[in-house]
């Protein structure tokens, strides 16, 4: 995979437009607690037409291809949300659509792919180095169509910036915004479009204390490895980073906060009882950073990024328990 530079505010502003009918404008509101140590507010992205904020990236990506690039169909690597996001574009615009998905993925996920008409492989993902391959795609040489990479593509990085513009635009004195880091997309769209248009604004990443590779290393000044647990925060956190989005975060972004677990899941909970949002875990994880204080003061934007969580593992917390 190449290295990437930040993504041009040009080609941000354009992904808006092609995404427009397919990917919502999502509300940006207040989180309904009078005692946070900031005045938090909460990006929807849980209210896509699939849940979860990557419907915009791959939408993107679809309508800006050309015809010979999309004719013999398109395929991913995706744990879920990403493939929903694919699998939705496809169906739309009468393209076939392979995910290939890791054997960990929620059921919910998976269900929702097949759902949405999407012919899906189970892959083994034991390892680290079967992790790196699942995201490689040279370990893909008999697939065909075009490539919607989930994270290290340019072109789907602009279709998630696009959440950055609505931001300054709904709060255009916002003074930290906090997105759940687990390939890097997200976090490295927004910040793009933001550090365009508001330089000052503080950009924070954020991880579970199962699998922080990204605080890590920029603790270390260099890339680090990481234990990791699987937890029900399948979609962030990670124990190692891959290069390009390294160095494309490390310019971008002000630092990545660590929350565990228990906090994540309370955030569920609290964004439930106060807003009436349901949240995955990764979409919870940057409301519980910004609960903590991490953030900072002032005004901070949450991206809630998605809301595929499984339903028993939500029950769990909704009765004051956490997943294992």
């Amino acid at each position: 995979m190449k290295k990437h530079d930040p993504i041009p505010i040009e080609e941000i502003q354009e992904a808006r437009k092609r995404i427009a009918g397919t990917a919502i404008r999502t509300p940006l509101v207040k989180l309904n607690v009078d005692d946070a140590p900031a005045e938090i507010y909460l990006k929807l992205e849980n209210l896509q037409p699939i849940g979860s904020f990557k419907i915009r990236g791959a939408t993107n990506a679809i309508k800006k291809a050309d015809y010979s690039e999309a004719k013999n169909g398109v395929w991913t690597m995706s744990a879920g949300n990403h493939g929903q996001g694919v699998a939705y574009a496809a169906r739309k615009y009468g393209l076939e659509c392979v995910i290939n998905a890791p054997d960990y993925a929620a059921k919910t996920k998976m269900e929702a792919l097949e759902r949405l008409g999407a012919e899906v492989i189970v892959r083994q993902v034991g390892s680290l180095e079967e992790l790196r391959a699942f995201f490689d795609p040279a370990s893909y040489p008999y697939m065909k169509g075009l490539l919607i990479h989930p994270f290290s593509d340019p072109v789907v990085m602009a279709g998630q910036g696009t959440i950055g513009l609505e931001i300054l635009e709904d709060l255009p004195d916002v003074d930290a915004v906090v997105t759940p880091w687990g390939g890097g997309g997200l976090s490295c769209g927004v910040a793009s479009a933001i550090r365009a248009i508001k330089p000052e604004t503080k950009l924070y990443a954020c991880e579970p204390n199962t699998g922080n590779a990204l605080a890590s290393s920029f603790k270390a000044g260099r890339i680090v490895e990481v234990e990791y647990n699987s937890t029900f925060i399948e979609s962030a956190g990670a124990p190692f980073l891959f290069p390009e989005m390294w160095d494309l975060g490390k310019r971008l972004l002000d630092g990545s906060i660590v929350t565990s677990v228990e906090k994540t899941a309370s955030a569920i909970r609290l964004l439930a009882e106060r807003n009436r949002v349901i949240a995955e875990g990764a979409g919870a994880l940057p409301v519980a950073a910004a609960l903590e204080g991490k953030a900072g003061g002032g005004k901070v934007v949450c991206v809630v990024s998605g809301a595929s969580i499984d339903l028993e593992k939500l029950v769990k917390i909704l009765q004051g328990k956490t997943p294992d």
